[in-house]
């Protein structure tokens, strides 16, 4: 369930929610297919959901407060330029990353990237993101000191490199504007 919201509301502990099952799942409580298949179910079905919200009313956004300030009509042409050139395999890699993997998708539907190329490797980057969780997880069901431990440092890692990456885009919006 909290993977589902993870797309909406991006603080949201999806992981480790994950991480208990999973852990759970090590003991013996749980199935771990069955806090995989879930997991996995609930993340791609509300991150297609997000999607098609924001391909079916990502206008809206560009015509308020957020148009006028962030999603301006350069910086939404840019974003769908960079989706038309690296979107498959932009968005995979960025769906690996905590923080990030929540705007993908609503970026995704407003510069209108077709569902495919949009989905499949949402899907796909869920799937490795969440069974590598859930299996290495599992692994160390007997420890739940080690669990945490290793959660914390991946997270703290792909925190890190989604951090680098929103700088890098604030740097550039602001460029931009100072240019225009």
């Amino acid at each position: 369930m909290l993977a589902a919201v993870e797309n909406v509301f991006p603080p949201v502990p999806a992981d480790v929610a994950v991480a208990l099952g999973a852990f759970l799942s090590g003991r013996g409580v749980m199935n771990p297919w069955l806090v995989f298949a879930l997991t996995w179910i609930a993340n791609v079905s509300s991150g297609a959901g997000v999607y098609a919200l924001a391909r079916r009313h990502g206008e809206l956004v560009t015509r308020g407060f957020l148009g006028r300030h962030i999603f301006t009509a350069n910086t939404v042409t840019h974003i769908e330029e960079q989706y038309r050139r690296h979107g498959s395999y932009g968005i995979f890699f960025s769906r690996l990353l905590p923080v990030w993997r929540a705007v993908v998708m609503p970026f995704a539907g407003i510069a209108r990237v077709p569902p495919g190329r949009a989905l499949i490797p949402m899907a796909l980057a869920s799937a490795v993101y969440y069974g590598a969780l859930t299996y290495v997880i599992n692994r160390l069901g007997t420890d739940l000191e080690a669990v945490l431990t290793l959660l914390r440092r991946v997270n703290s890692a792909l925190a890190i490199v989604a951090g680098a990456l929103i700088l890098i885009i604030v740097v550039w919006i602001v460029r931009r504007r100072r240019q225009h």
